[in-house]
């Protein structure tokens, strides 16, 4: 597969001069996976946090599966899954045109070769897939997602890329949720991480398009303390109610992981089972979840 973006002025979507680290603002040099995946972010702005990486592994994808991530950012959450599940077909949207070039150097660095990244806003997403050679006739087995999220009213972050990924209007949720759908084939997977105060309206917004069955991750930063992010799996057409699932406790005492996030940030392990029916957990002992 080869990377696409729209081309300002005409809007035509044609494949992207192939990028440079010497072309962009400054990055740093590191790894993903316990030294895995080579990864390169910007040493200013917005940078990689833990959530891209759950995601991918709690996604219920097999050989042969079609994904999409919306807002890739520099590609962490599609290299942990490429590394996961062999024999995907991966695409990335991401707005911002210097975040996307930083992902296809990834993509290169980690011979991702069946992995392409889309310049443009995800919301116009059916538009431009559409005018996209290779990718324009089918939907998506699994979608993923952690949608930007700060109120429009939020005191705007000094870095404008960071400011750009995380800000949100009051519709951006409910728009993001009816693109994934559109976007999803029937019965098809959608990940998100979101905060919990926005656990209520996400949910509202599946229900009202059809993505149902979900199941609710919570991720606590160490033991007893309050999950300010949750994970949801859902399906297009799910039917069945909502769950709450054990979850993850991320850090223990001293600060280090807990053996359950440890097989998955550094070994790579899925967090539950695919069978949406019956999540059998997969990544640490009980007792650390």
């Amino acid at each position: 597969m080869q990377p696409y973006e729209r081309r300002s002025g005409d809007g035509q979507v044609v494949r992207p001069a192939t990028p440079s680290l010497s072309d962009l603002p400054e990055t740093t040099n590191g790894t993903l996976l316990g030294g895995r995946i080579a990864y390169h972010q910007f040493r200013q702005g917005y940078r990689t946090g833990l959530e891209p990486v759950l995601m991918a592994a709690l996604i219920p994808a097999r050989p042969g599966n079609r994904v999409l991530e919306a807002g890739c950012g520099a590609g962490a959450g599609l290299l942990c899954l490429s590394a996961r599940v062999e024999n995907l077909m991966l695409t990335g949207f991401e707005i911002d045109p210097a975040t996307a070039a930083l992902a296809r150097i990834n993509l290169v660095l980690n011979a991702s070769k069946d992995t392409q990244i889309v310049t443009g806003d995800i919301c116009n997403a059916g538009q431009i897939l559409n005018d996209t050679p290779e990718i324009s006739s089918f939907r998506f087995d699994h979608i993923f997602a952690n949608p930007p999220w700060h109120r429009e009213d939020a005191t705007a972050s000094p870095e404008p890329r960071r400011d750009k990924a995380r800000r949100a209007r009051k519709d951006t949720l409910h728009r993001w949720i009816s693109t994934f759908a559109s976007l999803l084939r029937e019965k098809g997977s959608l990940t998100m991480a979101i905060p919990s105060t926005r656990l209520a309206e996400t949910l509202a917004a599946c229900e009202k398009v059809r993505i149902g069955s979900a199941e609710i991750i919570p991720l606590w930063p160490h033991e007893g303390e309050e999950a300010r992010i949750v994970l949801i799996r859902a399906r297009r057409g799910g039917q069945a109610g909502s769950r709450i699932l054990p979850g993850l406790v991320l850090h223990k005492d001293d600060g280090s992981f807990t053996p359950a996030a440890e097989a998955i940030l550094r070994n790579g392990q899925p967090l539950y089972s695919e069978s949406f029916r019956s999540p059998r957990r997969v990544s640490g002992p009980h007792k650390d979840i």
